[in-house]
């Protein structure tokens, strides 16, 4: 700082005719003062955090919640039948008939306990003061992650069916069509279950064992993934040219919902599809950055720490229910439902046609992929009845979707079996359910129901760091006293 002008020094007055000799950019001039891009703004956060998570449990909502008598397990006796014999009812007079025979059977299913954990760091409590109650969000979206999880298990829990190994692939192969090159490729298969579908994708592989370390630090348990062994390879034989297609099939395995397919040359054998029926065809191969089938030791398709769902009480042997495998058809497309002429589908005709003839009863709803949903609406608006059912004036509205399917055999008036779109069935399954009994007085008010030693509870754990630690469990089984009430169609082609 200066006192007057005799305290310039030469070199400041040769700063200053600098200076004014590059006089500022008029454009960094219209940048001054305090415009937004300053930051000294408020921030417009709306309040509370937008759960935008479909919360979809239609199995879970519609099953009635029961308490449970305690011990490990539920057991019931289901009679399966009586004057199983087929002793006839005439008599001469004066005598007595003799005794019918009674089939009775020895059930049980043990009580599972299911649930899910989170946590809260003391600074998140603080950081969201203001914001929301991130304690009790966190309790009401954690009760939700249960009730989905919930929902996956009713549907698709296997405790009892082993898919094992797959039969080696039947494979061919073309000469056009494609862009796989010379070489000798072997291909091998995989079949998964529901769980087992949902978990795999060709980024990240088919999951096998899986293990979790408890929230408390404890020691890690295990459960299987949803994942058959790997079948054995076959070869494609030597392939000459680099426009050659590749094509397997592989016999449908019961309880399995897709299938992963990996192929390549020997030891490189890559996961290269999943696929809802049991044919793949393969114009093209990826030959790094995916799974090995080397990964694929063992079969882990069953949890040993679940319940069976409704698939897997069905695909359990011996069990009675409608299975359906569609025909392998051709390779990658498969073999789709059928349109009966009469606005129906033909394969779910044929499984009422089935209930009705062996147990005389009509299911009271099918669940269906979205494909299904559509692929259905298409082939019932072949029937020549089909119209467009809104018509307002000059104006209507358009697209269809079939709500119901009806069941011409059953007593009475033919029902109305609703169909309807479940978010965790796979394209190419469908399942029918039976929610009544038309049996008088048979002792089974709920066909199927959530046996529970307790229903949802939080734990809020002691506090060993600082964070708040909870829990959201319940302890139960998902019963089904008449599995042969359920039908499945598996395997469809998309189409």
């Amino acid at each position: 700082m200066i006192d007057n002008l005799s305290q310039l020094t030469q070199q400041a007055i040769a700063e200053f005719k600098k200076a004014l000799a590059q006089p500022m950019d008029p454009a960094q001039l219209k940048k001054a003062g305090v415009t937004q891009a300053t930051g000294l703004v408020a921030y417009d956060l709306q309040a509370p955090a937008k759960n935008l998570v479909p919360v979809l449990t239609p199995i879970r909502n519609r099953t009635p919640r029961v308490s449970g008598g305690g011990g490990t397990s539920t057991n019931w006796k289901a009679v399966t039948g009586i004057n199983t014999a087929g002793l006839r009812g005439f008599v001469p007079e004066g005598e007595r008939n003799g005794v019918i025979t009674t089939a009775v059977q020895d059930k049980s299913a043990p009580y599972r306990t299911l649930g899910l954990e989170d946590s809260i760091t003391f600074e998140a409590e603080r950081a969201a003061v203001g914001f929301e109650d991130i304690r009790s969000t966190q309790a009401q979206r954690l009760l939700w992650a249960t009730m989905i999880e919930e929902e996956l298990a009713d549907l698709g829990g296997n405790y009892s069916v082993a898919l094992g190994t797959p039969t080696a692939p039947t494979v061919t192969v073309e000469n056009s069509g494609g862009s796989i090159g010379a070489g000798t490729y072997n291909v091998i298969v995989v079949a998964l279950t529901l769980y087992g579908y949902l978990a795999s994708s060709l980024t990240n592989g088919v999951v096998g064992q899986v293990s979790v370390t408890p929230a408390s630090g404890g020691s890690a348990f295990t459960y299987g993934g949803g994942s058959s062994n790997k079948s054995q390879a076959t070869s494609t034989g030597a392939l000459t040219g680099s426009t050659n297609v590749i094509k397997a099939k592989v016999t449908p395995v019961p309880g399995a919902v897709a299938y992963a397919w990996y192929v390549g040359t020997s030891g490189s054998e890559l996961l290269q599809a999943i696929t809802t029926i049991n044919s793949v065809v393969l114009t093209s191969l990826v030959e790094s950055e995916r799974q090995n089938a080397s990964a694929i030791t063992a079969d882990n398709s069953r949890n040993l720490l679940s319940y069976d769902g409704i698939l897997y009480q069905a695909w359990a042997d011996n069990s009675g229910a409608y299975i359906k495998n569609m025909a392998t058809g051709t390779p990658g497309i498969g073999t789709a439902l059928s349109a009966s002429g009469d606005g129906g589908i033909t394969e779910i005709n044929e499984m009422f046609r089935w209930m009705w003839d062996n147990y005389r009863l009509s299911p009271t709803r099918i669940y269906v992929n979205a494909q299904e949903a559509d692929n259905i609406t298409k082939k019932v608006l072949e029937a020549t009845a089909a119209q467009i059912p809104y018509v307002t004036g000059m104006e209507f509205t358009a697209g269809m979707r079939v709500k119901s399917l009806l069941n011409r055999f059953a007593m009475g008036v033919a029902p109305e079996v609703p169909l309807e779109i479940h978010p965790n069935l796979p394209p190419g399954t469908l399942v029918a359910v039976t929610e009544q009994l038309p049996y008088p007085i048979n002792g089974v008010p709920n066909v199927m129901e959530m046996r529970l030693r307790q229903d949802y509870y939080q734990i809020e754990w002691p506090q060993r760091t600082r964070k708040y630690e909870s829990g959201v469990y319940f302890d139960g089984v998902f019963a089904h006293y008449f599995p042969p009430s359920i039908g499945i169609i598996t395997n469809i082609g998309n189409g």
